[in-house]
């Protein structure tokens, strides 16, 4: 299956499926008399995995680990669950660092009446030091 086809099977990008090969994030494909990149089913099974994993937060390294586990037929479940257990976590603590932002933010917002004077308590909030 040419370059193309993958692209749409998987919804990545020409260029985003060379620069996961070019990592060694992917199998590499084999390679057509032409030169030409003839990817397999495995190939585009490794892409759905990295596209979906990305898409709930992993990183490409953490990505690359798990492919690692998909490609162990002696993987434990335990050590997968461990590793999205651990982005869950990460993840908790980005939505309540984002929340303290948008909760300060707001209140910088409240404050300033938005005229033409040039006192504004959002400058003033964001220029204070915090302790």
């Amino acid at each position: 299956m040419n370059i193309s086809d993958v692209a749409k099977q998987t919804g990545l990008t020409a260029k985003t499926i060379r620069f996961y090969e070019d990592k060694g994030i992917i199998s590499p494909p084999s390679r057509a008399s032409n030169g030409y990149r003839s990817y397999s089913q495995n190939n585009i099974n490794e892409l759905q995995l990295i596209r979906r994993s990305r898409l709930v937060g992993f990183t490409l390294d953490e990505c690359r680990e798990l492919l690692d586990f998909s490609r162990d037929p002696q993987r434990r479940s335990a050590d997968v669950k461990a590793k999205a257990e651990q982005k869950l976590t990460e993840i908790d603590d980005k939505i309540a660092e984002l929340i303290e932002m948008k909760t300060t933010l707001e209140a910088l917002t409240k404050q300033c009446p938005g005229n033409d004077s040039a006192r504004c308590p959002i400058i003033e909030g964001l220029c204070q030091h915090t302790k």
